[in-house]
């Protein structure tokens, strides 16, 4: 699973015109998922997003996490996040999880955030997305679980 976060002051998602999800300050989650990715894997990232400290305090230092701040979450599917260019000029997405096995753990992702008290917005699976934001920063953070093993006390 990976996941690119980008601190917002606002963002939204449009499917065919129409806004279907949008937060205020916060966090829009860009987020991959892979072979062999679990539900496990979507709580403990859902954990670490949300308490990773990137929010400013009274001092303006990053040392607030995204449930410190009250912050939101809008969760965008993006399975080119697993895109390979190794070849040619036209990325191959094979290594991205298919629609059957990455649907319930996207959805496993945003209710472990909203069961960590986070208010997640949604876009819509698979459908063309046009997402609007404006970051605040720009703070953004690229989180995989194929990269070396977080601590044991991280979430």
């Amino acid at each position: 699973m990976r996941a690119v976060i980008q601190r917002v002051g606002h963002a939204s998602v449009r499917v065919e015109g129409e806004t279907v999800g949008a937060v205020e300050q916060g966090l829009l989650i860009l987020l991959g998922i892979g072979h062999g990715d679990t539900a496990d894997t979507a709580a403990h990232l859902a954990s670490r997003i949300a308490t990773l400290r990137i929010f400013p305090d009274a001092a303006g230092k990053m040392n607030l996490s995204l449930r410190d701040a009250g912050g939101e979450a809008l969760v965008i599917s993006q399975f080119t996040l697993y895109a390979d260019t190794h070849k040619g000029h036209r990325p191959s997405f094979l290594n991205a999880a298919p629609p059957g096995e990455s649907i319930p753990l996207y959805e496993a992702f945003v209710q472990a955030l909203t069961e960590l008290g986070i208010h997640a917005a949604t876009g819509q699976f698979g459908a063309h997305m046009e997402v609007s934001l404006l970051n605040d920063g720009p703070v953004t953070i690229v989180l995989s679980h194929d990269e070396p093993p977080w601590p044991a006390d991280a979430g």
